[in-house]
Protein backbone atom coordinates (compact mmCIF):
# COMPACT_ATOMS: atom_id res chain seq x y z
CA UNK A 1 0.00 0.00 0.00
CA UNK A 2 1.21 3.47 -0.83
CA UNK A 3 -0.18 6.54 0.85
CA UNK A 4 0.53 10.21 0.33
CA UNK A 5 -0.76 12.16 3.39
CA UNK A 6 -1.33 15.89 3.10
CA UNK A 7 -1.32 17.04 6.71
CA UNK A 8 -2.86 20.20 8.15
CA UNK A 9 -0.77 22.65 10.14
CA UNK A 10 -2.71 21.89 13.33
CA UNK A 11 -1.02 18.48 13.16
CA UNK A 12 2.14 20.37 14.08
CA UNK A 13 0.26 22.20 16.84
CA UNK A 14 0.36 25.47 14.91
CA UNK A 15 -1.96 28.11 13.50
CA UNK A 16 -1.32 30.38 10.51
CA UNK A 17 -0.51 33.21 12.92
CA UNK A 18 2.18 31.11 14.59
CA UNK A 19 3.52 29.74 11.31
CA UNK A 20 3.10 32.46 8.62
CA UNK A 21 5.51 30.73 6.21
CA UNK A 22 2.79 28.06 5.70
CA UNK A 23 0.42 30.53 4.03
CA UNK A 24 0.29 29.63 0.32
CA UNK A 25 3.04 27.05 0.83
CA UNK A 26 3.62 23.33 1.23
CA UNK A 27 6.50 21.65 3.01
CA UNK A 28 7.39 18.24 1.56
CA UNK A 29 8.88 16.84 4.78
CA UNK A 30 7.54 16.26 8.29
CA UNK A 31 10.23 14.79 10.53
CA UNK A 32 9.36 11.33 11.88
CA UNK A 33 5.86 11.34 10.39
CA UNK A 34 6.56 9.02 7.46
CA UNK A 35 8.09 6.33 9.66
CA UNK A 36 5.18 6.65 12.12
CA UNK A 37 2.61 6.43 9.30
CA UNK A 38 4.25 3.28 7.94
CA UNK A 39 4.62 1.48 11.30
CA UNK A 40 1.67 2.49 13.51
CA UNK A 41 -1.06 0.78 11.46
CA UNK A 42 0.91 -2.48 11.64
CA UNK A 43 0.89 -2.23 15.44
CA UNK A 44 -2.90 -1.75 15.38
CA UNK A 45 -3.33 -4.77 13.09
CA UNK A 46 -0.85 -6.82 15.12
CA UNK A 47 -1.42 -9.02 18.16
CA UNK A 48 -0.41 -9.23 21.81
CA UNK A 49 2.10 -11.92 22.74
CA UNK A 50 3.59 -12.20 26.23
CA UNK A 51 2.19 -8.77 27.07
CA UNK A 52 3.87 -7.06 24.10
CA UNK A 53 2.54 -5.81 20.79
CA UNK A 54 3.78 -7.82 17.84
CA UNK A 55 3.14 -5.73 14.69
CA UNK A 56 1.48 -7.30 11.66
CA UNK A 57 3.73 -7.86 8.67
CA UNK A 58 1.08 -7.04 6.06
CA UNK A 59 0.21 -4.86 4.33
CA UNK A 60 3.53 -3.35 3.39
CA UNK A 61 3.06 0.43 3.66
CA UNK A 62 5.16 3.16 2.12
CA UNK A 63 4.39 6.79 2.73
CA UNK A 64 5.47 10.36 2.04
CA UNK A 65 4.01 13.12 4.25
CA UNK A 66 3.51 16.70 3.13
CA UNK A 67 2.44 19.66 5.29
CA UNK A 68 -0.21 21.73 3.49
CA UNK A 69 -1.78 25.14 4.20
CA UNK A 70 -5.06 24.06 5.77
CA UNK A 71 -5.79 24.47 9.47
CA UNK A 72 -7.56 21.14 10.13
CA UNK A 73 -7.92 17.98 8.10
CA UNK A 74 -5.48 15.35 6.91
CA UNK A 75 -6.06 14.18 3.35
CA UNK A 76 -4.43 11.08 1.89
CA UNK A 77 -4.04 9.71 -1.61
CA UNK A 78 -4.04 5.94 -1.10
CA UNK A 79 -3.00 3.20 -3.54
CA UNK A 80 -3.81 -0.45 -2.70
CA UNK A 81 -3.47 -4.00 -4.01
CA UNK A 82 -5.61 -6.95 -2.95
CA UNK A 83 -4.93 -10.69 -2.89
CA UNK A 84 -8.25 -11.13 -4.72
CA UNK A 85 -9.30 -7.91 -6.43
CA UNK A 86 -12.86 -6.86 -5.52
CA UNK A 87 -15.07 -4.76 -7.74
CA UNK A 88 -15.36 -1.03 -7.15
CA UNK A 89 -18.98 -1.57 -6.13
CA UNK A 90 -17.98 -4.19 -3.53
CA UNK A 91 -15.45 -1.81 -1.97
CA UNK A 92 -17.92 1.07 -1.79
CA UNK A 93 -20.58 -1.19 -0.27
CA UNK A 94 -18.12 -2.38 2.42
CA UNK A 95 -17.20 1.21 3.24
CA UNK A 96 -20.81 2.35 3.43
CA UNK A 97 -21.99 -0.59 5.52
CA UNK A 98 -19.03 -0.63 7.92
CA UNK A 99 -19.99 -0.53 11.58
CA UNK A 100 -17.29 -0.79 14.21
CA UNK A 101 -17.69 -1.54 17.90
CA UNK A 102 -18.20 2.19 18.73
CA UNK A 103 -21.17 2.28 16.32
CA UNK A 104 -22.57 -1.03 17.59
CA UNK A 105 -22.38 0.25 21.19
CA UNK A 106 -23.78 3.65 20.16
CA UNK A 107 -21.05 5.45 22.10
CA UNK A 108 -21.68 9.18 22.69
CA UNK A 109 -18.84 10.54 20.52
CA UNK A 110 -18.93 7.76 17.91
CA UNK A 111 -20.09 8.84 14.46
CA UNK A 112 -23.37 7.20 13.49
CA UNK A 113 -21.93 6.44 10.05
CA UNK A 114 -18.14 6.15 10.34
CA UNK A 115 -17.34 6.26 6.60
CA UNK A 116 -19.04 8.25 3.88
CA UNK A 117 -18.21 7.66 0.23
CA UNK A 118 -18.63 10.71 -1.99
CA UNK A 119 -19.36 10.16 -5.68
CA UNK A 120 -18.30 13.62 -6.95
CA UNK A 121 -14.87 13.74 -8.63
CA UNK A 122 -13.86 16.81 -6.62
CA UNK A 123 -14.54 15.27 -3.18
CA UNK A 124 -13.61 14.89 -0.41
CA UNK A 125 -12.60 18.48 0.24
CA UNK A 126 -11.39 19.93 3.53
CA UNK A 127 -13.77 22.92 3.39
CA UNK A 128 -16.82 20.75 2.65
CA UNK A 129 -16.15 17.45 4.38
CA UNK A 130 -13.71 17.74 7.31
CA UNK A 131 -16.54 18.11 9.85
CA UNK A 132 -18.52 15.09 8.65
CA UNK A 133 -20.18 13.48 11.70
CA UNK A 134 -18.93 16.32 13.92
CA UNK A 135 -15.38 15.66 12.73
CA UNK A 136 -15.45 12.03 13.90
CA UNK A 137 -16.26 10.45 10.53
CA UNK A 138 -14.03 9.70 7.57
CA UNK A 139 -14.78 10.85 4.02
CA UNK A 140 -13.59 8.81 1.05
CA UNK A 141 -13.87 9.48 -2.66
CA UNK A 142 -12.36 9.13 -6.13
CA UNK A 143 -12.12 5.33 -5.95
CA UNK A 144 -10.86 4.14 -9.31
CA UNK A 145 -8.67 1.50 -10.87
CA UNK A 146 -4.97 2.25 -11.16
CA UNK A 147 -2.34 1.25 -13.72
CA UNK A 148 0.19 0.11 -11.07
CA UNK A 149 -2.01 -0.82 -8.08
CA UNK A 150 -5.48 -2.39 -8.09
CA UNK A 151 -7.20 0.81 -6.89
CA UNK A 152 -6.55 4.33 -5.69
CA UNK A 153 -8.73 6.69 -3.67
CA UNK A 154 -8.65 9.85 -1.57
CA UNK A 155 -9.45 9.94 2.15
CA UNK A 156 -10.04 12.80 4.56
CA UNK A 157 -10.30 12.92 8.34
CA UNK A 158 -10.27 15.67 10.93
CA UNK A 159 -6.83 15.36 12.47
CA UNK A 160 -7.71 16.77 15.88
CA UNK A 161 -11.37 15.81 16.35
CA UNK A 162 -11.05 12.31 14.87
CA UNK A 163 -7.35 12.16 15.67
CA UNK A 164 -5.69 12.69 19.02
CA UNK A 165 -8.35 14.59 20.98
CA UNK A 166 -11.54 12.90 19.80
CA UNK A 167 -9.83 9.56 19.42
CA UNK A 168 -8.79 9.62 23.08
CA UNK A 169 -12.34 10.43 24.18
CA UNK A 170 -13.78 7.65 22.00
CA UNK A 171 -11.24 5.13 23.32
CA UNK A 172 -12.13 6.10 26.91
CA UNK A 173 -15.84 5.64 26.12
CA UNK A 174 -15.10 2.24 24.59
CA UNK A 175 -12.97 1.12 27.57
CA UNK A 176 -15.75 2.17 29.96
CA UNK A 177 -18.45 0.43 27.91
CA UNK A 178 -16.38 -2.76 27.86
CA UNK A 179 -15.77 -2.66 31.63
CA UNK A 180 -12.08 -1.78 31.59
CA UNK A 181 -12.72 1.55 33.32
CA UNK A 182 -14.89 1.42 36.42
CA UNK A 183 -15.67 3.97 39.15
CA UNK A 184 -13.37 3.99 42.15
CA UNK A 185 -14.99 2.73 45.32
CA UNK A 186 -16.04 5.53 47.63
CA UNK A 187 -13.71 5.79 50.60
Amino acid sequence: MLQQPYQAISGAGKTFEQWPEMVENIIPYIGGEEEKSEKEPLRLWGKIEDGKIVPATDPVITCQCIRVPVLDGHTAAVFVNFEKKPTKEQIIEKWRSFKGVPQELNLPSAPKQFIQYLEEDDRPQVKLDVNYENGMGVSLGRLREDSVFDYKFVGLSHNTLRGAAGGAVLIAELLKAQGYITPKDAE
